[in-house]
């Protein structure tokens, strides 16, 4: 027998012992990220009464590609959109909670005594919640629908996309060992202009290339191709350098916006699941119990942090927000625990040798602790605001109310503002554009041409005419054009509005597409003549041909934001769609009414099924009402008192909190249906022969009873060398038919003794 490479045998190890052990958290009802976690110490160096992994190097390896890949999938589910419509209340909830439980981080590993890194990666491992463990804990309680859930949901959201930006700047900060603020600003700086060049480029390309190949795209197809691109990205990202999750996030985030997003998400499901698996196990192999014990103090101190940290911080956002206070605190108390960013921030800073080994220890710890406690959060999270307002001066209670209705009451923006953002978007956008062509130019066009051809003009010339040639509709862009938006024309046409603040913003884009040409003579061709010629030259050009760089713009930008918005509009007329859009539209109207509407599932043997909405008097009862009815694809509004209820309607109720907690269970009630479990083993195929005993003779199969007598189906007659197959209910028995009948063991086999 040939030799067995300890890497099979290692990860035959963790799978088997993984799924043992996900068994039994599955059955305690406990996160599958703790069960992998253990399984990996049972299997690690410092646990001995079971087999231990040997080839630990190449287990590291499949673990980084677990974390690409757990990246990459939270990106699939993440959306630039999504961010976009989490709202002003989450953002700002969870960019105060990020900020304070960071912070507090890093100077509680300060006080603690420990090196600048480790409190820095501290920080960022307190600073994003877990959502399995959350989502897992609200569908346990049955608090998923209540409004306040949103707003955690919407956290979770920003936590996900601000952890990723945090590792970026750790890692740049462990690489240069400097905590410097102009290394920080040119560093932010880098990864959004990256970040805006990946999107914009990704997504003009990736949903036309999807497109065009949709014939050829099955799913074996689609699982490689998705997965290339994800390692594709990763490797350009660590290029220029950032960190390969960033880089598995992006492409996660820009194949989000596809129209075969839920199809990506699904076929890669299980890789994610198997790397992600090998991950937490390795995860678990680096706990030392001896360090635990040693480093007991620091847990309890970090869970305490975690816990009140958190829960202070993220109420205070919710605060600041506008929520109400019973909204805010129950926001706090759901979002106080550690998440599985935790181990990636961590494993990240172990693999630049840059924090120390009991970090780990104390992350896993902490989580475990903050895990078991969150379900307990959440559910006291309104006994606990209801001891705060017996105990609150009535004077605060009073004003935070106040604050809270003052702010939902604020609700559009300022003309200006909408203006102001227009311009900027467009200004940074097209330069972006424009630099990172030139870059392009300047990496790979000049020396190609520095490789084949000799004259110093002639290169110069054919580079820039190729850079400011595929640069010029954008140059077009930022300089020319114009908003379309109803703020412009209103400030431009009110005589109440200077136009000239208008006219100078006007005058300094035409000034920034200038520096830009200079930017790109002087990298290309550093040469004064060159610089005085070639600039106004290239303004001359961009107005005489105006129109035409018009043209070509219009068809970039109208396929960037056809391939942008696939998605939504593949989804926009279906009637899920617009029931989503008509709610969304409600609930903005139920903010000041402290309600909200809320999508329900009827199941399949509710008690209430078939009843009237008159017979069911749910208004009544708990003043709550039916907004619409969804039926497959079919859409009652305002249903009247005869509708009725049907098992998998959806329902659309308009309730407030209170309401809902004490409708939910009465909505969920269903009918207790004894139903024996049918054994395969009573069911038999079995033969009768039609003679004197059986008096079958002359019968045909209906009248003869035997359907019922064998609670059977009679599927064959053999008669005289023929078969008849399925023969037909009137079908007269004779002497010595044989009869094949599919039916119940006992029933047959008491037939035949009769």
């Amino acid at each position: 027998m040939g030799h067995l490479p300890d890497l099979i045998h290692d990860l035959a190890l963790i799978l088997i012992t993984g799924a043992i052990a996900t068994l039994l958290f599955r059955r305690i009802k406990q996160p599958l990220v703790l069960g992998y976690i253990i399984a990996g110490f049972l299997v690690g160096p410092y646990f001995h009464l079971f087999p231990t992994v040997v080839d630990s190097a190449n287990v590291k390896i499949l673990a980084e590609i677990g974390v690409i890949f757990l990246l990459f999938n939270l990106g699939l589910e993440f959306s630039f959109k999504k961010l976009m419509r989490v709202g002003g209340s989450a953002s700002i909830t969870a960019l105060v909670e990020i900020v304070f439980i960071t912070v507090a981080g890093f100077f509680t590993g300060k006080l603690l005594g420990w090196s600048t890194m480790d409190s820095l990666f501290l920080g960022g491992m307190l600073a994003s919640s877990s959502t399995t463990i959350i989502i897992r804990a609200f569908e346990e309680l049955g608090v998923k629908s209540k409004s306040y859930a949103r707003i955690v949901f919407g956290v979770l959201i920003v936590e996900d996309i601000v952890v990723i930006l945090l590792m970026v700047l750790l890692s740049t900060i462990a690489v240069t060992q400097q905590v410097e603020g102009a290394e920080i600003v040119f560093t932010v700086s880098k990864l959004l202009f990256f970040l805006i060049i990946w999107f914009v480029v990704g997504i003009y390309l990736l949903p036309t290339l999807l497109k065009k190949a949709k014939s050829l795209l099955d799913e074996e197809t689609m699982l490689i191709l998705s997965l290339g691109l994800c390692l594709g990205m990763v490797v350009l990202a660590t290029q220029v350098g950032f960190s390969a999750e960033l880089g598995a996030f992006i492409m996660g985030s820009i194949m989000a916006e596809t129209t075969a997003a839920e199809k990506v998400e699904h076929i890669t499901k299980p890789v994610k699941d198997l790397f992600g698996a090998v991950f937490f196990v390795s995860v678990g192999m680096m706990i030392d119990p001896q360090a635990m014990l040693e480093y007991g103090v620091p847990v309890i101190i970090i869970t305490l942090l975690t816990l009140f940290g958190k829960l202070i911080s993220t109420t205070l956002g919710a605060l600041l927000s506008g929520q109400p206070l019973k909204q805010s605190v129950q926001v706090g108390m759901s979002m106080a625990q550690i998440g599985e960013f935790a181990f990636i921030v961590a494993t990240l800073g172990l693999s630049l040798g840059v924090i120390s080994d009991f970090l780990f220890p104390i992350a896993v710890g902490a989580s475990a602790i903050t895990t078991f406690s969150t379900p307990y959060l959440i559910k006291y999270s309104e006994p606990f605001y209801l001891f705060l307002e017996r105990h609150l001066p009535k004077k605060w209670v009073e004003r935070l109310n106040r604050y809270t209705m003052s702010t939902q009451t604020i609700q559009a923006e300022g003309d200006w503002k909408t203006v102001l953002f227009g311009y900027i978007k467009i200004v940074a956008i097209n330069g972006i554009i424009i630099v990172s062509l030139v870059l392009l130019s300047v990496n790979f066009l000049v020396p190609f041409l520095n490789q084949n051809i000799s004259n110093t003009t002639l290169k110069g010339i054919i580079a820039l005419t190729l850079t400011l040639g595929a640069s010029s509709p954008f140059l077009y862009a930022l300089m020319t054009k114009r908003l379309g938006n109803l703020a412009y024309k209103t400030i431009w046409l009110k005589k109440q509005y200077s136009r000239g603040p208008l006219l100078i913003i006007e005058i300094l884009r035409v000034a920034a597409g200038l520096l830009l040409i200079g930017f790109c003579v002087s990298q290309i061709y550093n040469d004064l003549i060159a610089l005085a010629v070639i600039v106004p030259l290239m303004v001359i050009i961009v107005f005489v041909f105006s129109k035409k760089m018009q043209h070509i713009y219009q068809r970039i930008e109208e396929r960037f934001f056809g391939n942008l918005n696939a998605r939504e509009n593949a989804e926009y007329h279906t009637l899920s769609a617009y029931v989503k859009r008509k709610s969304n539209e409600i609930q903005n109207e139920l903010k000041l009414w402290d309600a909200y509407i809320i999508s329900l599932t009827v199941p399949q043997v509710a008690v209430y099924i078939g009843r009237t909405l008159q017979e069911l008097a749910w208004r009544e009862q708990y003043g709550i009402n039916i907004a619409y009815i969804k039926r497959g694809e079919k859409l009652i509004h305002m249903p009247i008192k005869t509708d009725i209820l049907l098992p998998s309607d959806t329902v659309g109720i308009i309730a407030t909190d209170e309401q809902m907690q004490v409708f939910k269970p009465v909505f969920d009630t269903e009918e207790e249906v004894d139903i024996a479990e049918p054994s395969l083993d009573s069911i038999i195929l079995d033969k009768i022969i039609v003679n004197e005993y059986n008096k079958l003779k002359g019968l045909d199969i209906r009248s003869s009873g035997l359907r019922e007598k064998t609670n059977g189906l009679v599927i064959g007659i053999e008669r005289k060398g023929e078969r008849i197959l399925n023969p037909d209910s009137t079908t007269i028995f004779e002497w010595d038919d044989l009869v094949w009948i599919v039916g119940n063991k006992e029933k047959i086999m008491a037939f035949k003794k009769v």
